[in-house]
């Protein structure tokens, strides 16, 4: 392989100049890889969580807009194995309106056979329209996946009895008069579901809606829909733009608080489908350890 020296990059130089040069060149290209960079980011959060004695491992997939991890998503599914989940809770838009439904459905038949998994849906699933609603509706199904739509479930996980509840994406009230009523609505069912003194975790699409879920009482809320504000600047700002949120979102990824409610919000795994590239914004799947 021929060299490039810098006397060739910068003819006409000293050799002091020509090498400053040519090791800013090299920053700049590594530093527009790093801002570019789209590989899957995996990210764990510890919660100390009272009620719960043994350690609860739950994998979060958000976000996913059936975007491809590998061929048959092995990427994506090999990562869910890597982690050792207890549970895999999958926080809407897996499907996308834009792209076909067949990533969704490999990585669903990839890991619903082998963990439990629970589901709520994304804006996205319903921007679809209802006949293809309804096939991905069929997909979570035939795969095993539980949908919950304003339901709390207790399961049992190493020894430890744990609320899930979830909501439907305000999306499935837009024909309603009151679209917030009726979101409203629901997460109270869910929330008086899980009366029962055990650890809740809310599974829910939209993180903008945090003073709600602490209202409610739920020890902790699971959400996406942010995708991580899309552009990013580490350490200085969070996220640019995030959706119903708009320009520099208060929740565009990571770990909030208010009351007795911890909130954490994925960056998703959106990549292809988005519309904007993702700038140090890694696409992301989170681990969420319950101790």
């Amino acid at each position: 392989m021929r060299r490039i020296l810098p006397d060739r990059l910068f003819p006409g130089l000293s050799s002091g100049k020509r090498l400053r040069r040519t090791i800013a060149v090299i920053l700049l290209v590594i530093l527009i890889f790093a801002a570019f960079d789209v590989r899957m980011a995996v990210r764990r959060y510890v919660i100390d969580a009272e009620e719960i004695t043994s350690n609860v491992r739950i994998a979060l997939v958000t976000d996913l807009h059936s975007c491809r991890y590998g061929k048959g998503q092995d990427a994506l599914i090999k990562a869910v194995d890597d982690l050792q989940p207890d549970l895999v809770l999958l926080g809407g838009d897996i499907f996308d309106d834009d792209l076909p439904d067949e990533n969704a459905a490999l990585f669903l038949a990839g890991i619903a056979g082998r963990y439990p998994c629970y589901y709520v849906t994304g804006n996205h699933e319903y921007l679809s329209g209802t006949e293809r609603f309804s096939v991905m509706m069929s997909i979570l199904r035939n795969c095993g996946v539980t949908v919950l739509s304003g339901e709390c479930v207790t399961v049992c996980v190493n020894g430890e009895a744990i609320n899930l509840c979830g909501v439907d994406d305000p999306e499935a009230y837009a024909a309603a008069s009151d679209e917030r009523k009726a979101f409203l609505e629901q997460l109270g069912r869910a929330s008086s579901a899980s009366e029962n003194g055990c650890y809740t975790v809310l599974l829910s699409h939209r993180p903008e809606f945090l003073d709600d879920y602490a209202g409610c009482g739920f020890d902790l809320a699971l959400c996406g829909h942010a995708h991580g504000g899309q552009w990013r600047l580490p350490w200085i700002l969070n996220g640019l733009f995030a959706p119903n949120q708009g320009l520099f979102p208060k929740y565009a990824g990571g770990q909030y608080s208010q009351s007795d409610t911890v909130m954490i919000v994925s960056r998703g795994l959106a990549r292809e489908s988005t519309r904007i590239p993702r700038i140090f914004n890694r696409p992301e799947l989170l681990l969420i350890e319950l101790e």
